[in-house]
């Protein structure tokens, strides 16, 4: 009879101590399914007590060109071989990275000052291509868990993508870099799970370039940009600066090239005699290489500008300022806007 009582008892305990743990359970994954909501706007890069945010949002479906692709874990190796995709990709918190390089690397913005606080939060950075070519053998090399390219660039290459990890082809006719990088920035954000990021960053952008439109309301004249380089000097169209133009407020010459720019000459940017003008020289990091204004500084022509005479022409950095990504567009509108306060 004992022994009858003592199994009835044990298998009662068995079962409360059975419901107990499927109540915890239920209740932890009703937690997971509400941080990850949360962590859609606002997840943060510090390890909660229940584990990373970052690994409780993998797998993930993503939708691009081809349709859809499935991330089933969190990427620790992400190979980026749109060489226009490079800024968005060091914004986010990756700890080893391949790129595919718009020049060669000893050209690389990589390794200016700019460059510096987003390239050395990471571990591991392997060069992928040149001169907007991937290199296919280092790629492989490389052995990375997640291939981010475009469906334009890399059209040629997209299939053997493929064969070597997980490949997202973005859509770069609905994700523009060239003219909306926030777009690209949100898109890496969703296939990174650092939505979070994504948004902290364009929020601050939009912020930077509000305040500086309203502190350069005043400035008188108009303002021109153009982007040196060794032999060719390029007037940079209306249509391809907004961020200076629309976001910041600046009058444009008066010019029926402003909208998309030309190659121009010294004559031509004589007959534009912009009152503010900046200098986007490609040369900026590395003074070995030369420069087509090099040639123009003596000139008559040159002193006779209404910039040159009024002391208001000014160097940048032409690669970050007038370039597409948001590394880029951030410097150039903090060094555009302390230039014209002076």
């Amino acid at each position: 009879m004992k022994a009858k009582w003592f199994s009835i008892i044990l298998t009662a305990l068995s079962l409360v101590l059975l419901l107990s743990a499927c109540g915890g359970n239920n209740g932890n994954n009703a937690n997971n399914k509400t941080n990850n909501a949360g962590n859609e706007a606002t997840s943060t890069s510090e390890p909660e007590a229940t584990g990373t945010p970052e690994a409780a949002k993998f797998p993930r479906t993503i939708k691009d060109a081809n349709g859809e692709v499935t991330i089933k874990e969190q990427p620790k190796k992400i190979a980026v071989v749109h060489w226009g995709y490079i800024d968005s990709l060091l914004l986010f918190n990756v700890e080893s990275v391949g790129l595919a390089l718009p020049f060669t690397e000893k050209q690389s913005v990589l390794q200016s000052d700019e460059y510096k606080p987003y390239v050395d939060k990471i571990k591991d950075i392997q060069i992928v291509g040149e001169n907007t070519q991937v290199n296919m053998e280092k790629l492989l090399a490389y052995a990375p868990d997640l291939i981010i390219a475009g469906n334009a660039v890399n059209k040629d290459v997209a299939a053997d993508l493929t064969k070597i990890a997980p490949t997202v082809l973005i859509d770069e006719q609905q994700t523009d870099v060239w003219s909306d990088w926030p777009s690209l920035v949100t898109k890496f954000g969703e296939i990174l799970g650092q939505e979070d990021v994504a948004e902290q960053y364009i929020s601050k952008y939009k912020s930077d370039l509000a305040a500086a439109k309203e502190k350069l309301a005043n400035l008188d004249g108009n303002v021109a940009f153009v982007q040196v380089r060794e032999n060719e000097v390029w007037l940079q169209g209306t249509n391809f600066t907004k961020q200076y133009y629309e976001g910041m407020g600046l009058k444009a010459p008066t010019s029926d090239a402003m909208a998309e720019g030309e190659k121009i000459s010294l004559e031509g940017l004589s007959a534009l005699d912009p009152d503010y003008l900046f200098l986007g020289y490609f040369n900026y990091s590395d003074k070995t290489l030369a420069a087509a204004t090099d040639q123009w500084e003596n000139s008559e022509v040159w002193k006779k500008l209404k910039a040159v005479s009024n002391n208001h022409v000014y160097s940048i950095n032409g690669q970050l300022a007038l370039g597409y990504g948001p590394i880029g567009n951030s410097y150039g509108v903090q060094a555009v806007l302390e230039d014209l306060q002076k």
